[in-house]
């Protein structure tokens, strides 16, 4: 296909500067997508409240634990001796909700997983039929294998921070309200401690986070681009065979992948520092805890302190605290550490939504017309198009076909053949002039329409995952069984077809590579055999066949245009001769027409292209 040097470079959508480095931007694009994420979430809301009950009461109970094991402790150095009434009453309690709580967590940790699935869900599908009505420039712009890592690894990370990070997440929220509220209770001096520390980690991992998030961003970036790259190399692995590049190919890929290694590790890296830096403030906050917790229980014990007072605590107050303050703190350590998946799950969700975001093909005119009875007639009126306004295409197009003639294009390579094909089915839109079909205008047909109208063989063979059959009804989904055999006798595969183990039955593999180019060309062909349009373009349809069997198919071509408006681009000339009509594309524009003998009586660049190939 020829679209000109206008493929888009994947590795300008990360760029640092044009993605806005400033906090203004970047605290818009983060909201931004967490209020999406969020809107994905209240679909499911009551399954989420499900959640936030689950959540209160583990980490309610969870919190108890700490307060019973301090009473035990109490009773334990109590004046009198050990009350073990006391102390095995508080263990029982504390055994009960820790247990209760363990059990609480795991349905949370299994609901929040039902949840993330359901959205993951929802977003895959969504992505899917975006890229369902996005219009073929957008395939012809960005690599099919970063379009894939946006399906597959974007969506997984976003679906890994929902069913875990986002469980941790409001967990920390409750255990670090609640853990304060029973640190206040128990010593109020203790307290102050925190307001020390907390503050300094939270500036930390605010001034941390801000400098992570744009390398998630060329993390996801250099991954797709490496997808893309591989993606690309493998499905033309026997060419680079065949030409002995396996060094050159393998030292590109490892170049990606350096790159791609680089803007990992650049990024875990830097997420990682978070969480360690963090966790020590946080075990520097406990030590100072334990050393003024201690100094105030022995004040407390000999009587410096008077019980009841603001300063008095007991050995069982100072273990309490102790383990609320880890309570408290580790969450905060933990939610460092979240942050750094949720950068990485922003970044990939951004991906996933730019697609979404991407404009989808136009729809129709309020007043588009359905094709009804198609006779065929088709005319090109001053056509100019370009792929980019810097390079135009095809200049001044103008071509009438007749109802039942057919109209063979050939010219160099580059000269806008396939661009005539891609305007004709409204992949894209003039820049001037018009296309008519049947005296109406194709901007006024509907699309839909419009390409049913059309049936394609194209050079580059396309067939799913199924058996022979589902690949040949799929241009006409009620056909029978025996319309499905005579489509594939008229295609000359029938033969094949019938002496594999399972017939029509044998199962395809995805696009076909368990059978030959040719077999496959021929299979497409019997597609279109089945179909019962007016209007055919045939773009190279015997490419892949070998000259004894192209014979049988110019046989089956000529009874499948008998009656339709065929376009037909051809590099064999001797499959057009008896074309009605022949363009001859040179640069965009049209230097000859006319039919065989005519263009060979001209003397021009057509008969030096047909007596080149007996020279």
């Amino acid at each position: 296909m020829n679209k000109g040097n206008f493929a888009k470079d994947p590795r300008a959508e990360f760029n640092p500067n044009k993605m806005g480095n400033t906090k203004k931007l970047d605290r818009k694009r983060t909201k931004s997508v967490m209020l999406r994420l969020g809107k994905y979430m209240l679909k499911y809301w009551p399954l989420f409240l499900l959640a936030i009950v689950l959540t209160l009461a583990s980490n309610q109970l969870s919190l108890m634990g700490p307060k019973y094991s301090g009473d035990a402790l109490d009773a334990i150095a109590a004046e009198g001796g050990v009350q073990f009434d006391i102390v095995w009453d508080n263990v029982v309690k504390m055994l009960i909700c820790y247990l209760a709580s363990a059990v609480l967590s795991y349905l949370l940790a299994v609901l929040m997983i039902q949840i993330s699935q359901r959205i993951v869900y929802t977003m895959r599908r969504q992505l899917f039929e975006k890229l369902t009505s996005l219009p073929v420039g957008y395939f012809d712009t960005h690599a099919t294998g970063d379009i894939i890592s946006r399906i597959s690894y974007d969506i997984d990370t976003v679906n890994s921070s929902l069913s875990q990070d986002l469980v941790q997440v409001m967990t920390s929220i409750y255990t670090v309200i609640g853990s304060l509220i029973f640190m206040w209770q128990i010593s109020k001096p203790l307290i102050l401690i925190f307001a020390i520390t907390v503050p300094i980690s939270i500036v930390f991992t605010r001034y941390r986070s801000k400098r992570v998030r744009p390398l998630f961003h060329k993390r996801s970036q250099k991954l797709g681009e490496l997808n893309g790259y591989a993606e690309e190399m493998l499905s033309g692995c026997a060419t680079i065979r065949a030409y002995n590049r396996e060094d050159e190919i393998g030292g590109r890929f490892d170049r990606r992948n350096a790159d791609a290694m680089n803007a990992y590790y650049s990024a875990e890296y830097s997420g990682a520092v978070l969480g360690p830096s963090v966790n020590f403030i946080n075990n520097f906050s406990i030590s100072l805890i334990m050393i003024f917790g201690g100094i105030l229980y022995m004040f407390s014990q000999n009587g410096t302190v008077a019980a009841g007072t603001l300063f008095f605590i007991t050995l069982g107050g100072v273990a309490q605290f102790v383990q609320y303050s880890r309570k408290f703190a580790g969450p905060i350590n933990e939610f460092a550490n979240i942050l750094t998946e949720f950068q990485s799950a922003f970044s990939a969700a951004e991906r996933v939504f730019r697609i979404i975001d991407e404009e989808p093909e136009p729809k129709d005119g309020a007043g588009a017309v359905v094709l009804g009875e198609v006779s065929g007639r088709v005319e090109l009126q001053n056509v100019t198009f370009g792929y980019t306004p810097e390079k135009t295409i095809l200049r001044d197009i103008s071509v009438l076909a007749e109802p039942g003639k057919t109209i063979a294009i050939v010219g160099p390579t580059g000269a806008g053949k396939t661009t005539i094909i891609n305007l004709l089915m409204r992949f894209y839109d003039a820049n001037a002039g018009d296309i008519i079909v049947d005296g109406c205008k194709i901007r006024e047909i509907q699309r839909a329409s419009l390409r049913k109208a059309y049936t394609m063989v194209l050079q580059d063979t396309w067939l799913f995952h199924g058996t022979i059959y589902e690949n040949i009804v799929y241009g006409k989904e009620n056909a029978t069984l025996e319309e499905v055999r005579a489509a594939a006798r008229a295609a000359r595969i029938d033969t094949y077809i019938e002496h594999l183990p399972d017939g029509y039955d044998t199962v395809l593999s995805d696009d076909g590579v368990n059978i030959s180019k040719g077999q496959k060309q021929l299979i497409t062909i019997a597609r279109a055999m089945l179909s019962e349009t007016t209007m055919l373009i045939l773009d190279e349809a015997t490419s892949n066949v070998d000259s004894r069997t192209e014979i049988k198919i110019q046989q089956a071509m000529s009874e499948l245009m008998r009656g339709r408006t065929s376009f037909v681009i051809a590099h064999r000339l001797s499959t057009i001769q008896n074309a009605d009509l022949i363009l001859v594309l040179q640069n965009g524009q049209i230097t000859e027409r006319g039919t065989h003998e005519e263009l060979l009586r001209l003397g021009g660049f057509y008969s030096t292209l047909y007596n080149s190939q007996f020279s």
